[in-house]
């Protein structure tokens, strides 16, 4: 008679070949989460101090400065453990934490983007119309239109004065600040509008800022609501409507960053597509003391609109720092960067249940699951991506997994349905191996996002060790 067959341990063998894709709540300790409130308080100061790129290099310069870290002098061969930075014109940031062996094995890089979908002045931005006085203005970056309009405006930046001097401007954020904003049609003369298309129910040339509506009392003047906004310009700041033409100048959502949920697990706040990256790996090179290899952190302007200029990562100034640092350690820069690494820090898009028809739900990222890495990014066939190889992606996991670094992989969104780009293939291009890690979130590119404080800290658990990684 023929033996009975045994029957299989189904549970031990799922939990030997399965992924097993649970809440990363019931993956961590109580104590990670409670370092993960405590680091996303300093993270919450930083979105509030950090609304434009150049806010962001100086906020981070304060930190970076209280850390020890020193400007870079390009001729000068640094020890390990010596902690520089080079600013790049204001709008970005380079940071390095010098290794032990230096760069003769390549460098470690982490790198972020700290410009955001806002609302830029044009050159002639002021004019008045039925007494009322307006700012034009020109979205940079991808942004729902419709999603500027009715909410409370700040304005921030820099006006150059035609002597060179120049004022910084930041009204909007402080108690007693007048506030700005864009008007849209009550429902009750909506019609048409609601006839259109989401992209089109609000023009572009329609996202003019409301700035006065009193003139100068002078019946028999021209131009009385514009000039009564300039003659209060001129005495606060001492500049002229011709001022606008050599000014960087932005209005962003004057919302604070704050906890969501009665269990406060997420932070909500404007800005945080890219800043959350930002502000994981900032912390990350000021917590790496003395790694093997020099850790590089680049914090770049211009992401959200192709990383173009000579601020953004599709130029020579990191190609530039690191060819200095090889130089002074008599090394070729492209021997350096061919055994280099990097994690490309942007955010990722978390699965949204209120529109499930935009993801595939089992390669999504989800809130409160943990860092989350993209092997490619780009759209409709991977095009405009870098798509890490198989050998980097191991690695990466391996090193998460031995450090019990929350972790999970995911796509943005459906294959069809979009996709984006990151600054990788820019890094990818100097012939450096390169994987994206990132946040998720939630309303992405919207005046108000939302991440995971747990998400938060596990993607600067991740950068750190990566840092500090043999």
């Amino acid at each position: 008679m023929a033996k009975k067959s045994e029957k299989p341990d189904t549970k031990e063998l799922a939990k030997k070949l399965l992924i097993d894709r649970k809440n990363g709540f019931f993956s961590v300790s109580d104590s990670k989460v409670k370092k993960a409130d405590a680091f996303c308080e300093g993270y919450k100061d930083f979105l509030e101090n950090a609304k434009t790129e150049r806010e962001a290099v100086n906020t981070a310069l304060k930190i970076v400065q209280d850390a020890g870290f020193v400007p870079f002098e390009a001729d000068k061969q640094y020890q390990a453990g010596s902690k520089v930075y080079y600013n790049n014109r204001g709008k970005s940031l380079i940071l390095a934490v010098i290794g032990t062996e230096g760069c003769k094995n390549g460098v470690h890089i982490a790198a972020a983007h700290i410009d955001c979908p806002r609302l830029d002045l044009k050159p002639h931005p002021l004019f008045e119309q039925n007494d009322l006085a307006h700012l034009k203005t020109h979205y940079y970056g991808g942004i729902k239109k419709y999603q500027w309009t009715t909410i409370p405006l700040a304005m921030h930046g820099r006006i150059c004065r035609k002597d060179g001097s120049y004022v910084d401007l930041r009204l909007g954020e402080e108690p007693g600040d007048p506030m700005f904003t864009i008007s849209d049609l009550l429902p009750h003369l909506s019609a048409e509008q609601s006839q259109k298309t989401l992209g089109k129910a609000i023009e572009g040339e329609k996202l003019n800022v409301l700035v006065g509506s009193r003139p100068v009392r002078d019946e028999d003047g021209e131009r009385l609501f514009k000039l009564n906004v300039m003659k209060l310009l001129n005495e606060q700041y001492g500049i002229t409507e011709e001022d606008f033409v050599s000014a960087d100048i932005a209005f962003t959502p004057a919302f604070h960053p704050c906890d969501i949920g009665f269990d406060r697990a997420l932070v909500g706040a404007y800005g945080q597509d890219d800043r959350s990256c930002a502000y994981a790996e900032l912390m990350a090179a000021v917590k790496t003391k003395t790694p093997k290899r020099t850790a590089i952190t680049v914090l770049a302007d211009r992401e959200e609109i192709g990383s173009v200029g000579n601020t953004g990562l599709d130029s020579n100034f990191l190609h530039d720092f690191i060819e200095d640092l090889a130089d002074a350690e008599g090394l070729k820069v492209r021997h350096v960067l061919a055994k280099s690494r990097c994690l490309s820090a942007d955010v990722t898009a978390a699965f949204d249940p209120n529109y499930p028809d935009a993801y595939e739900a089992n390669n999504s990222t989800y809130l409160n699951n943990g860092v989350g890495l993209s092997k490619y990014t780009g759209a409709r066939g991977k095009y405009d991506t870098s798509d890490a190889c198989a050998e980097f992606v191991c690695e990466i996991r391996r090193l998460f997994d031995e450090n019990e670094v929350l972790w999970q992989i995911g796509e943005l969104g459906k294959v069809d349905g979009g996709g984006g780009g990151t600054v990788a293939m820019y890094i990818a291009g100097m012939n450096v191996d390169v994987i994206d890690v990132g946040v998720p979130v939630l309303s992405m590119h919207a005046p108000f996002e939302v991440v995971s404080k747990l998400d938060e800290y596990m993607t600067y658990q991740g950068v750190k060790v990566f840092f500090e990684a043999e």
